[in-house]
Order: C-alpha cells, then structure tokens, then sequence
C-alpha cells in the first residue's frame, strides 16, 4: 500500500515527465551568435633584436598595451582615491578600455589655482548676454571671472579703479556698446549638443550696475551687502572659463586644444607631458605625475611611448592586445632620452632656486631658524644629514620621499610637529605651490641629485 504522501509524489513525477517530452532542447544548444571583437594578429610585430638593455627591459615586461596598463598604469596611477586615476578623478585609467578611451580624448583643466591651467587644456568660455543697459550687445565670452572681497565706497564713476570690490568679469573679446556704465541683468549662458542639436541654458543671471573698463574686455558690477550671498551662489555654479589660467591667451578659441593621448605622437600628449612636467621644453603646470608613487622608470617611459607612437587612428581597446613595436619604435634608438630626471630636475638647476626664493628669508646664515640654512656654500650637503628635529629622520633622504624630513615639512605630513614651511607670520599661511612640491618629489624620488 502506497501512503497518500507516496501517491502525491509520483503523481507529481509523471506529470513532470509528460512535461519534459513537450520540450524541445534543441539538443543542448543554445541560439545565440556572439559578436566577439577581432583580436589583431600578433605576429605582424618582428620584435627587436638589439642589445639596448632598456629597449630588450620593456620589451620582455610589456610586450603589449595590456601588460603595460596592468603593470604600469593601473599600479601608478590608480590605487588611491582621491589622488590618483579611478573613478573619481579624471582620466578614469583604471581598466584598459580607460586607458584606450584617453586617446584622442579632451585634457583636463585642473581646479584650484589659476596657475596650474595648462593653455591646451582651456575650453570654450561660457557667454555673457546683457537685457537692459548693454542689450544693443552681442554676447561675449567670458575669459574668466572674479570676485574682489568689500563693499565698494565712494568711487568716480568715469574712472573706476581695477581693484574695486565687487563682481569682475573679464571677456575674450571687447563688449561693443554705445554706453559706458548702465544698470542691467547679466545672463550666464551655456551653449551644449543634445540629440545633435545645438542648444542654450541660461543658467544664472545678475543683475546691478555695470561699467565698462580696459576698452570693453573687463566689466565691472558693483556688489553691494545684500547682494554677497547672490555673488557667492553665482560663483558656486561653476561658470566655464575661456582663459582659467589667466595670461591672456584663450587656449579652446585658439585653437591650443590638446588631447590626453595623441595617436603616433606621445611628444604632444598631455598625460605623457604631466608625466614629464614639459611639452616641447615649455613647463606643464601643475603637479607631477603619478603624484603619489615613484616616478615611471626609462623602461616604462619607453613602453608607453612606443605605444602611443604605434597607436592608430580610431583604434579602440582590442589594440591593446597587439604587441607594441619596439623595433620599429623611434624612441628605441635613444631610450636614455626619456629619463624622467630629465634636464635640469636637480639640486642645482631647479630645487636649490625654489628652497632659496621661497625659504632664504628664515634659514639663511643670517636667520637660522631651526638651526636650518637653505642659502649659500655647503646646502646640498647639509640636507643629506640628520634633521635636528628629528635626528632619525635625514632633511633628504634619496629616492624616499617619505623618510625626507625637509619634503614631510613642506607638505604638512601627519606627525610632523609645527607649521607648513614656507610659513609666513605676517598671514598665518605657508605652503609652495604643487608645481615646486612635484618638482621636489620628482628630484627626490629620482635620486636626489646634485647636478648633471
């Protein structure tokens, strides 16, 4: 006899198997049909045969695109948030579509001070455009903008001082307009691509009496109290600047605009520029990169470079498989001249003149603050001893930033005792710009040396 339980479970097989006979599997397979990339053929690239002990170094490590992001590029230049190329800082490197994605792809302005804009990195400004007093104006665009702190007092309206508080805007080009100062609603105008259409958003407005001044390209709106919080909240917005770094030369509207990687010419890449801190001998401003690990070695200069001199045009990330050309690469023939020691990243020629300028005025023979001179005979030397302040510390400490306690002063380290150096009593403020401390990391990861 079978229980009820029993004769519910075999009923239950049954009409399972009755079910699977209405199935057709297709004998196992499945109807799909992968669109799988074409991976090019590895065995066009004759590899190099010399005896260049670097050039056969990069060639056995990074034999193709790939081995070079993953041991170069994803190691340097990605691991840590907030410094370095992941998700949150531009260019995102972190997988070798990234990596491809750069070529060809816009550089980046650098926030923060003026000074650290690269000309070739500018955009196109956003647009000023004047209901009321200025309306017989065209738009202009706008080179960059800034607020002078106060409220202004008393001033001779038909010779406003340059200095003035108060809202400041200066224009690529001159503002044509009969009148000279009038009241008037400022618009701040963004022109974008949506759907393949060209479209404008007016974004912001201001609206007070403007003047104009230096022949049309500065504008002047005065700025009274009740008015700070609407200035602040327009400043916030994050208004495009056609001139960021402030020389006078709008790189987007000059046609300066350089790519991150450039196919077949890593001598005009921003990324391999920010790397060197030159493009074409003219200083990069900004920091160093990779900003928070060792500079890149000759052999790994060598990989990149020959990469992106190999890269072609409108190549996408299934290159990075190919081999790179070593034998064929220019930059093959004299890999030593990629050293990112470079020419002039010494004591002598470049980290002696910023510790003078900066530092002479507190630690020179004269003002031996800290028992620490920075000027004069001997400075080298000193600076490969024992720091007096932390005797197991050296001031420099070749090829380990970390452990040099002159750079952990001048950076503000954590657990370094006292002010950031340079320090001015006068401010209360001290700090070299990230150019001069990439310069000093770069001189001390690379040896710290005297002179070449």
């Amino acid at each position: 006899m079978f229980s009820a339980r029993s004769v519910a479970s075999l009923m239950a097989l049954f009409a399972l198997a009755a079910c699977r006979e209405s199935i057709d599997y297709n004998d196992g397979r499945i109807d799909f049909e992968p669109d799988r990339p074409e991976v090019p053929d590895n065995e066009q690239i004759t590899p190099y045969e010399g005896d260049d002990e670097t050039v056969l170094e990069a060639q056995r490590r990074f034999p193709t695109g790939l081995d070079l992001h993953q041991k170069v590029i994803w190691r340097t230049c990605t691991p840590n948030g907030g410094v370095c190329h992941n998700a949150k800082e531009y260019p995102d490197l972190r997988t070798p579509a990234n990596l491809a994605s750069a070529f060809e792809s816009p550089c980046n302005v650098q926030p923060g001070e003026p000074t650290s804009v690269f000309d070739g990195c500018e955009l196109n400004g956003d647009r000023l455009r004047f209901s009321g007093g200025f309306d017989d104006a065209d738009p202009v665009e706008i080179a960059y903008i800034e607020q002078i702190p106060g409220e202004p007092d008393d001033f001779n309206e038909d010779d406003v001082p340059l200095d003035l508080p108060g809202l400041h805007v200066h224009v690529v080009t001159p503002l044509q307009s009969e009148r000279g100062r009038a009241w008037g609603r400022a618009r701040f105008v963004r022109t974008f691509v949506n759907a393949g259409e060209v479209e404008e958003l007016v974004y912001a407005s201001f609206e007070t009496q403007w003047f104009v001044l230096e022949g049309g390209t500065h504008l002047y709106g005065v700025v009274r109290e009740y008015q700070f919080d609407d200035v602040e909240e327009l400043l916030n917005v994050g208004i495009q600047e056609a001139d960021a770094n402030r020389n006078g030369i709008a790189g987007a509207t000059m046609n300066l605009g350089v790519s991150m990687l450039v196919p077949g010419r890593p001598e005009d890449s921003y990324l391999i520029a920010r790397i060197r801190g030159e493009m074409h001998d003219d200083p990069i401003p900004g920091s160093r990169m990779p900003l928070a690990n060792p500079p890149l070695t000759i052999a790994e200069m060598l990989g990149l470079y020959c990469l992106v001199e190999g890269w072609p045009d409108e190549a996408d990330q299934n290159y990075l498989s190919s081999p790179i050309d070593y034998r064929n690469c220019s930059y093959s023939d004299d890999p030593e001249a990629l050293n990112l020691l470079g020419n002039g990243v010494t004591w002598e020629a470049r980290v002696r003149p910023i510790l003078e300028a900066n530092c002479g005025g507190c630690h020179s023979e004269v003002e031996q603050q800290g028992d620490l001179v920075l000027v004069g005979e001997g400075v080298y030397a000193r600076l490969l001893e024992a720091s007096n302040q932390v005797p197991e510390f050296a001031l420099i400490e070749p090829g380990d930033a970390e452990a040099s306690y002159l750079y952990q002063k001048l950076v503000g380290a954590d657990g370094i005792v006292g002010n950031v150096m340079p320090y001015n009593p006068l401010t209360g403020e001290g700090r070299l710009t990230e150019a001069e401390l990439g310069d000093i990391l770069t001189w001390i990861s690379n040896g710290a040396v005297e002179d070449q």
